[in-house]
């Protein structure tokens, strides 16, 4: 009976250790469960179970090794091995946060001084008028860097088995948090908030489970696109600059930017409506449309009309810098064409910018509404939006 006690003790401590693990991890089959209330059972008590096998598995132990053969000695002793082998991979290894690490130091520069090559995807913000960009190249690494921008706590956040880059702001219930990586559900990052150990969705800014659940991150508005375009836009914006720690980590991501990379998790698969086909993604309230990225990058223009808000939505000849906005102007629906890289209205003749400004024409002046738009990975967008439409063409 004690032998019986001691092996099975020891076996759901193995089991144990690689469950708390593997549930919230990219492991075959992991990902596909909602299973996200165990995980935080496993994952919020894990001392206090372990400690409970602990004085379980101790006193049975003890007692065979007395008076043990052989035999059982190696049993026990093979088993005990195992289970330190794997509470260590699993806890100083193979644990999010110590995998993917915060900057050292958080260092921008501007234009004249930065070292980020002009064609690198960024996602910028304009936070009272201060601008700044974070190349996805870095921030994909990190999982989220923190900044503060005239006082205001960001999280600047990107998922790469997602291809998702959020940013929030750091405030939660009046004061500012501090949020560690912790894994991912559903292939989306998740972070644990230091003060209620809450998990947070990165796609969402949504707490999933922990005393805060339903509670969400307010989300600041973000562009996505290269370099030298919102340096256009922007002229004086600071850009985040690589630390010089995880130079090779940062060598491996060069060529996510374009789809390319070394393992199925974060390659982009170049036909349309698969899984790891390249989306945008658009929410407006309570309405979400899914459009593919490949019928944008021969026509360059998308037309259409989500409830009550026609939208239109424009590719940059450099076929990655993308924009949405509202069509609506003077109550009256605008038809855009593109031609040579010029954009004009239909209705009135004018030429307008793909920051959505009038350059000349009729409508001089006017500027178009933005429209939140992302770019995604087919599988994340519509199962974290699944109500979202896909368009037909």
């Amino acid at each position: 009976m004690k032998k019986t006690i001691a092996i099975l003790g020891l076996l759901l401590l193995i089991l144990f250790e690689f469950a708390r693990v593997y549930l919230i991890m990219p492991m075959p089959g992991s990902q596909n469960f909602n299973s996200i209330e165990i995980a935080y059972f496993l994952g919020s008590n894990k001392w206090i179970i372990r400690l409970i096998g602990y004085l379980l598995v101790s006193i049975p132990c003890v007692l065979i090794l007395r008076n043990a053969t052989n035999s059982e000695k190696i049993i026990i002793g093979g088993l005990t091995a195992i289970y330190l082998s794997v509470f260590y991979v699993f806890t100083f290894q193979m644990e999010a946060d110590k995998m993917f690490y915060q900057p050292t130091k958080v260092v921008k520069t501007s234009l004249s001084k930065n070292k980020i090559p002009d064609n690198k995807l960024v996602i910028g913000v304009v936070i009272d008028s201060v601008a700044s960009a974070y190349p996805i190249q870095l921030i994909g690494y990190h999982h989220q860097v923190v900044d503060n921008i005239n006082g205001n706590p960001i999280m600047v956040t990107y998922c790469t088995v997602c291809r998702t880059g959020r940013i929030y702001s750091l405030m939660v219930n009046g004061k500012q948090e501090t949020f560690r990586l912790v894994g991912m559900d559903h292939f989306n990052a998740m972070f644990e908030d230091a003060t209620t150990k809450s998990w947070w969705r990165q796609s969402t800014g949504e707490c999933i489970a922990g005393p805060l659940k339903g509670y969400k991150l307010q989300e600041i508005e973000s562009d996505q696109l290269i370099l030298s375009s919102w340096a256009r836009i922007h002229p004086n914006t600071k850009i985040l600059q690589p630390d010089a720690l995880f130079k090779e980590e940062f060598e491996d991501m060069d060529s996510y930017d374009k789809g390319i990379s070394r393992g199925n998790l974060t390659k982009r698969d170049t036909a349309s409506w698969k899984n790891k086909s390249w989306i945008l993604g658009i929410q407006d309230e309570a309405n979400a449309k899914t459009y593919d990225w490949n019928q944008l990058s021969k026509q360059r223009i998308i037309q259409d009309s989500l409830p009550n808000n026609p939208i239109v939505i424009l590719l940059e000849s450099d076929t990655a810098s993308f924009h949405a906005y509202s069509s609506v102007i003077n109550n009256e629906i605008l038809i855009f064409r593109i031609k040579q890289d010029s954009i004009w209205d239909v209705n009135t003749g004018s030429k307008w910018s793909y920051e959505g400004v009038c350059m000349d024409g009729k409508l001089k002046g006017k500027v178009l509404k933005s429209v939140r738009c992302y770019q995604e990975f087919l599988h994340s967008w519509e199962f974290f939006h699944p109500q979202s439409i896909r368009y037909n063409y």
